[in-house]
Order: structure tokens, then sequence, then C-alpha cells
């Protein structure tokens, strides 16, 4: 092409030689799939259990949420992804065109700016078909779009320029009728690139762009063009003054493009979407440009020129997406809907759990001390009735059972009422008493005169070393008891803790994982 063309004439010759030759994806798109397949079996393997916990244990009822929430999320993905697969897709209508979607909120102009472009369009002898949606139906009309000074878009419309480009301008994302919003959905979600559209009047609303969040973390390209870039100026027209509206300076259209580079480049760091999408910012002035005949000068100063170099670059990020689109549908599906739900719903349960353990091991602590002391305040009192039923025949074997039984008994009983949340078995050989060999009930023997001298009587039974011994038995039985079965709680709890672990540690490699298959989508050679 004449290196003396312009720019609005290398775009037209541009889109005209647009390559919609789709590149081969299928590595990726297995890739993907076999991405989610993975992590679908992973999520079943690492779900949490909870032996050694009653189901009423508030530690199994948190982890039988979480994995009730895997469950139930595995099968809305494969709902939601096969609600997208079965929906007509805009590409069944513009597959050999390239759809950017012009964004903007009322009075940005976006009704104005895409009757200009088909206006050029049609002055180089290109075809221009304007269409709507009516009813869920796309409808071709001859009709431009209503164009005026607050919002007149209502309905999802469109026109195309020449035979390879679609421009779609909305209502905005939210604002549409709601028998129009599945299929605006579906033509956003098709779109290649976007023409954030902003008014000169109050330039770079960048919440705007929260809107397009869904877009942008498809890793489509923004270019943002500031519009009715205009002011008016007073004139003397036969020796009277009267306003004209003529275009802004160019430093002020520079610092005012400045400002909404920057204002917009945080707004997508903040929304976690890379920076380089956003390209350099054009102003311009459709209105200027028409009352001045649309002359060669008119466009260049009305800031067109500037426009179509802007879109020229545009155009190979726009295809490249549009050559990769199916595996970018598929990725944001694995990004937001399967890894982000994880992320925004499980984690948090997962840091609640991780909590709510570490607090029932504390209170561990607190139970295994009641559990000893209730169990030695129940069984020390009956102690000297057990010694004086005894006591007759000495039996500190029977003594020492009895003990052993009662023991065991009470403490079964108040595990129960303390630690009833988990599932231990006491064990009944740490109840049973030990005493040393020599130590059993002791006879008070007295002497006392006889007919043939001094005999030895005994006068009753001594139960002090006995009593003595047998108290401190009971104390290491009952720690013993206490003991075993705050650990077993432990390891219950402990358990608990390294499957919740793990799974936290699966969803981070998956997430590794997706990053890696994420970067191969979109590196250089696609």
């Amino acid at each position: 092409m004449k290196a003396d063309v312009s720019h609005e004439q290398r775009f037209i010759a541009e889109v005209d030689a647009f390559d919609f030759l789709a590149e081969d994806i299928d590595a990726l798109l297995h890739a993907l799939n076999d991405w989610l397949a993975k992590l679908s079996v992973d999520l079943r393997t690492d779900a949490l259990t909870c032996d050694g916990l009653h189901a009423n244990n508030p530690l199994a009822i948190q982890a039988d949420t979480i994995n009730m929430l895997l469950r139930d999320s595995v099968a809305a993905w494969m709902q939601q992804w096969s609600s997208v697969e079965a929906a007509p897709h805009l590409a069944d209508h513009f597959d050999e065109q390239a759809l950017l979607l012009v964004f903007g909120k009322f009075n940005a102009g976006k009704s104005s700016f895409c009757n200009f472009l088909a206006e050029r369009f049609a002055a180089h002898g290109r075809s221009v078909q304007y269409f709507h949606v009516d009813a869920g139906r796309v409808v071709e009309t001859s009709e431009p779009f209503t164009e005026g000074a607050t919002e007149t878009t209502s309905r999802l419309q469109g026109v195309r320029l020449g035979a390879k480009l679609v421009l779609l301008d909305t209502p905005g994302l939210h604002s549409v009728t709601p028998e129009n919003a599945a299929l605006t959905q579906r033509f956003t979600d098709s779109a290649d690139g976007v023409l954030w559209l902003t008014s000169s009047t109050s330039p770079g609303q960048v919440q705007e762009l929260d809107e397009l969040g869904r877009e942008l973390h498809r890793n489509k390209p923004l270019l943002p063009v500031v519009t009715r870039s205009d002011e008016y100026e007073e004139d003397e027209v036969d020796g009277e003054l009267v306003k004209c509206l003529c275009n802004k300076s160019a430093p002020r259209r520079l610092l005012q493009e400045h400002d909404i580079k920057v204002r917009a480049e945080d707004k997508l760091v903040a929304m976690g979407v890379d920076k380089a999408l956003l390209k350099p910012p054009v102003s311009i002035s459709a209105y200027v440009a028409r009352e001045a005949g649309q002359t060669a000068a008119a466009m260049s100063e009305a800031g067109f020129e500037r426009l179509y170099a802007a879109l020229l670059d545009i155009t190979g990020p726009a295809l490249a997406y549009k050559r990769r689109k199916r595996a970018e549908v598929l990725l944001h599906h694995l990004e937001e809907n399967v890894l982000g739900s994880l992320q925004s719903d499980v984690l948090p349960l997962l840091a609640e759990l991780g909590e709510s353990s570490q607090a029932a091991l504390v209170k561990l602590e607190q139970q295994q001390e009641q559990l000893a002391n209730a169990v030695w305040r129940g069984i020390v009192p009956t102690l000297p009735g057990l010694l004086d039923a005894h006591a007759a025949t000495h039996d500190v074997i029977g003594l020492g059972n009895a003990l052993s039984q009662s023991i065991f008994e009470l403490f079964a009983r108040e595990a129960d009422r303390l630690l009833g949340a988990y599932l231990i078995e006491p064990d009944a050989s740490l109840a049973q008493i030990k005493l040393d060999a020599d130590v059993g009930f002791d006879d008070i023997v007295v002497e006392r005169v006889g007919a043939n001298g001094p005999m030895r009587e005994v006068a009753g039974v001594d139960y002090g070393r006995l009593h003595a011994a047998l108290s401190h038995a009971i104390r290491e039985c009952v720690l013993s008891l206490a003991g075993h079965a705050a650990q077993r709680c432990r390891a219950s709890i402990a358990q608990l803790m390294k499957l919740a672990r793990r799974l936290e540690a699966s969803l981070a490699t998956h997430q590794e994982g997706l990053f890696d298959l994420k970067s191969q989508v979109r590196s250089e050679s696609f």
C-alpha cells in the first residue's frame, strides 16, 4: 500500500484482509479438560473424613459442609458448561467476522460513533448492514442507530462494516430487557475486543470497567475512546459573536487521555487484569468531523486518523483472541466458575475449620483436667466403704477389682458427658489398680498379759498405708484414662487438620497447573 494513504484507508484495507483461520488448539482444549477431570478426581480423593468424631461434633459438621460443597460444585460446573455449550453461540452468526464490543454508559456517544464509522465504510464503497435483536432473533434493518443527547439504546444492536467487521452496541451489560439478557451475554462473550467509549464531559469513569470484568479477564484488548472531544468557542460571523463547536486542542486532549490511561491502568490492576491489555486512549469528535464535511483534514483534526491507527493496533490482538477463543472461553469457565468458586467458597471454610480445630485442641486441655477431677471426686469418697467391705477378708485383690470397675464405669459416664462429641473407647486396662506386693491391710496388734505370760492380739485393721497407696493408684488411673482419651481426641483432630491441609495444598497445586495452561493459551504462538 502506498505510503501516503491515510490510516483510515489502511484500516479498511486491513479489515478486508482479516484472516480467520483457526489455530490448532485441540491439544490445549484437551489439556484444559484433563485439568478439570483431574481436579474432580482429586476432590473426591481429598474429601475430609472425620474418624473419631461424632456426627454432631462441630468439626465434623464443618467438614461435612465442605465435602457437600465440593460434591455440589462438581455438579454445578458440569451444568454451567453444558449450558454454555448448548447455547447458540454468536460465532455461529459471525464466524467469519471480527466482533468489537462498543461499551459505555449513557451519553457516551456509542450510537453516534457506530453510525459515523458506518458512514466512513460506506464512503469507501464497503457494505454496511445494521441489525438489532428482537424477541431473541437477530433482525437486519436499513435504519442506522438512533442518536441523541440521552440514552437512546434500549435494545441490543449492531452493524456489519464490510464483510469482516462487526460493531456491537449494547445498552449496558446490566440494563437490557430480560428476554434479551441471555443473548446479550452471548454477544459480549463472543466479542474479540472492546472499545470503551467515555464522554469528554466526564471522561474515564473507571468504575464502568467493573461491568467489563468478564471480558477483560478473558484477555480481550481494550481501547478507550474519548468521544465528544469538542467545546464551544466564540467566533465573529457577519459582525456578530456566535458560539461554534470546535475540536479540543491537542494539549488538552493529550492531558485528558493521559489521565484516563493512568486511572484505567490502576483499575485493571485492582481487578486482577493485565494492564497491558489497555491500549493508549484516543480522543475524537464525530460531530465536528461531520460539520466540517468529513474531509481528510477535518477527519485528522477531529482525531479519526489517530483512532484508525489505534484500531489498526488493536486488530492484531483481537484476531489472535478470536483464533484461540474456544480455549479462552473454557479457560475462563475453569478460572471463574471452577477454581474461582473453590477459592471463594471452600478456602474460607477450610480456614474456619483450622481455627475451630485449634480452639478444640485448647478446649481439650480443659476437658482432660475436668474429666480427671470429676472421676477423682466421684471415686475417692467411696474408698472408705470399700475398705470396710474387704477388711474382714483382707482381700486386696477383690478390693482392687471392685475399685477398678467403679473407676471404669464412672470414667465412661463422665467421658460421655465431657467428650461426647468424640468417638472414644476407654481402655479398661488403664483402670486397673496396681499396688506393690507388700501393700495391704495392716492389723493393729496389741499386747496383753495372759495366764502364760504376754500375748499378742489383733485389735483391729489399720487402713492408713493401704488408703494412701490406693489414693495414689486411683490418681494414676484417672490421669492415665483422661490422658489416653484426650490423646485419642487430639489424634482425630490432627488427622482432620492434616486432610484439610492436603485439600488446601491440592487446590494450590491445581491453581498452579491452570496458571501454566493459561500461559500456554496466551503464548505468542497463539
